[in-house]
């Protein structure tokens, strides 16, 4: 094996050998064709898109001649960032949806984990239904899980509305201090199976060998379920923590769904919303500015969170 080592070595290291490794003309080729369908989608429908939305959001309309003379488009710089920043209602939006992540993601998270926990437990049985019906709810799009919700919010409607109701409770699913979470509850069901199935696969991959080891020194199943799993799967429990950041800054489908059945959600109830919103009112270069901001704001939000607990973590 030294001998073929050594012969292998000095064929690479010869001229020759030199020539037939950079020659390597239909490597190439053959690697940017497995490339080039990644690349080209990505080129396209990223960051084209994002460019000329950066481009669009320092750009402002002008008039000549009054109110009602021509308009042109030209260089505005950050004129419309100016606005946004000035803009009550994005405030109020972005205060709106940060009170949502605050409860909902640990909530969520918190969910998903003990889901996680228990379905990892040899003591559980029947473990593969119990992990498709907790995954379920991820296989409906969220509109559709909005309308099915927004039914048994209604009050006119709803089957649990009238259930509660008959025993004295009266509850408000769409009034102006639940609507909130109500659409907190809509994302917490559609999103705790996806989120529980990332913390179980890796829990899968934990050598049986610690539990066992751990058992030996006197651990109870409560205590390698946090002193011994939690820690380990720490890295998972961070990456879904990231993706609900992300996801609870780009909140739409479950408002927007629940406001054609409550006068409590405005047109400018979520950041994404108002973005839409003004885009609706044919103020292109405004709603690029607040689409910039959010993403700017959800880049520092999430990079921010996963170096703070990667650090502590010691990852």
């Amino acid at each position: 094996m030294t001998d073929m080592a050594t012969r292998a070595t000095r064929r690479v290291a010869s001229p020759g050998g030199r020539r037939r490794l950079n020659g390597g003309g239909p490597r190439a080729g053959t690697v940017f064709a497995f490339v080039i369908p990644f690349f080209l989608p990505f080129v396209l429908f990223y960051l084209v898109p994002v460019g000329y939305a950066l481009w669009q959001s320092v750009r402002v309309v002008r008039r000549t001649g009054g109110q009602y003379g021509t308009s042109y488009t030209t260089f505005g710089g950050f004129e419309q960032y100016t606005k946004v920043f000035q803009n009550d209602e994005f405030w109020s939006s972005v205060g709106r949806i940060g009170l949502f992540g605050i409860v909902q993601v640990p909530v969520m998270l918190f969910v998903a984990l003990v889901i996680a926990l228990l379905l990892d437990t040899p003591l559980l049985r029947l473990k593969s239904v119990f992990r498709i019906t907790a995954f379920m709810p991820y296989a409906v799009p969220g509109v559709i899980a909005a309308i099915m919700w927004s039914y048994l919010y209604s009050p006119q409607l709803s089957p649990v509305v009238d259930l509660l109701n008959g025993i004295g409770l009266h509850p408000d699913f769409l009034g102006p201090g639940a609507v909130l979470w109500s659409a907190a509850n809509i994302s917490t069901w559609l999103w705790t199976g996806y989120n529980m199935l990332i913390m179980f696969s890796a829990l899968q991959s934990i050598p049986q060998e610690l539990y066992e080891a751990a058992k030996l020194d006197g651990a109870s199943n409560w205590t390698i379920a946090w002193q011994i799993k939690v820690p380990i799967i720490a890295p998972s429990i961070i990456l879904t923590t990231v993706f609900s950041i992300i996801g609870t800054l780009q909140l739409y489908a479950e408002p927007a769904v629940l406001r054609q059945i409550s006068s409590n959600i405005s047109s400018t109830f979520t950041p994404n919303m108002l973005a839409y919103a003004v885009a609706s009112g044919n103020n292109y270069q405004q709603a690029a500015a607040i689409s910039v901001v959010i993403a700017v704001i959800t880049f520092v939000l999430s990079f921010g969170f996963m170096r703070l607990t990667s650090k502590r973590a010691g990852l």
